[in-house]
């Protein structure tokens, strides 16, 4: 028996190889320990090396295939060396997981319109903290795709999966750069599907809708546990009037990455959102 972990469905991945990045985040982590219940050998990637191997520890010691490398998606000479030490150990990989990503919280305009007054308005954000925002999220996303996708070439049912966002469809109040960034990938996402179209590497978007973590909680609940009125908007605008839970992004991912499934789907950016990006808040 290998790995346990609670997933919705089952897809056979023995013996392939899936590298996830921002693997020992929350969305990351959770998304190498469903691709190891179902057979793939997972390197998780991310820039803390000790918190990747504890993730990787988890999968190993509960009989499934993990290993842990350390890499800054951002750097170029840190992505090139993962891939040489990737070939080497693996000889390529079948599926690649850009789940590093988030917000900066300096980039955060405090209103949701300059008519809404304050001290700090978009005019004071300082563009490094933008550039930042940009670079984790939109560089973030494309170095590893350059980088990696050339050891997925001539491997049966290769893919890659893109983690966007619903501010991609449309930019949220307070984090312009953020929503940007997340534009980026969903096209940079279509634009690659095409590219890599014939070489057989198919590449899709997962886009979440809004999730309660614990990077938002603040955001979303005042002190006392009450909701803040961003929160109250966001469950009006979406239609099953609820905060999603992390692992319902678990079925988008294992149907993209099942050739079976989705052998001819590519380009796509699969919203997981309870309907926000269907509702026009009519």
């Amino acid at each position: 028996m290998g790995y346990a972990y609670d997933i919705p469905f089952r897809v056979n991945l023995e013996g392939r190889v899936a590298l996830v990045t921002g693997g020992n985040g929350g969305i990351g982590g959770m998304f190498c320990r469903a691709l190891a219940a179902c057979g793939a050998t997972v390197i998780v990637l991310g820039r803390n090396l000790e918190r990747c191997q504890r993730v990787a520890d988890e999968i190993t010691s509960g009989g499934g295939k993990a290993d842990a490398i350390s890499g800054d998606v951002m750097d170029e000479q840190a992505m090139l060396r993962v891939k040489d030490e990737v070939q080497s150990r693996y000889g390529g990989i079948d599926i690649l997981v850009n789940a590093a990503g988030g917000a900066v919280k300096t980039a955060m305009v405090p209103q949701d319109q300059m008519a809404d007054g304050g001290e700090r308005t978009f005019f004071d954000v300082p563009a490094d903290d933008v550039q930042r925002e940009f670079d984790l999220n939109m560089r973030g996303t494309w170095l590893p795709c350059k980088m990696l996708t050339p050891l997925m070439l001539g491997r049966q049912g290769a893919c890659v999966i893109n983690v966007s966002s619903m501010s991609a469809y449309a930019p949220l109040t307070r984090i312009p750069g953020y929503s940007g960034a997340k534009a980026g990938v969903s096209n940079f996402t279509q634009w690659l599907a095409t590219y890599l179209a014939r070489s057989g590497v198919r590449v899709n978007a997962i886009a979440p809708g809004f999730f309660m973590t614990e990077q938002n909680h603040a955001l979303q609940f005042n002190e006392d546990g009450t909701p803040t009125p961003r929160c109250e908007k966001i469950i009006a605008g979406t239609p099953m009037r609820r905060f999603g839970e992390l692992k319902e992004l678990i079925g988008a991912l294992l149907f993209l990455v099942d050739e079976r499934a989705a052998g001819f789907v590519t380009g796509i950016v699969l919203p997981v959102d309870g309907g926000y990006s269907a509702y026009s808040g009519v």
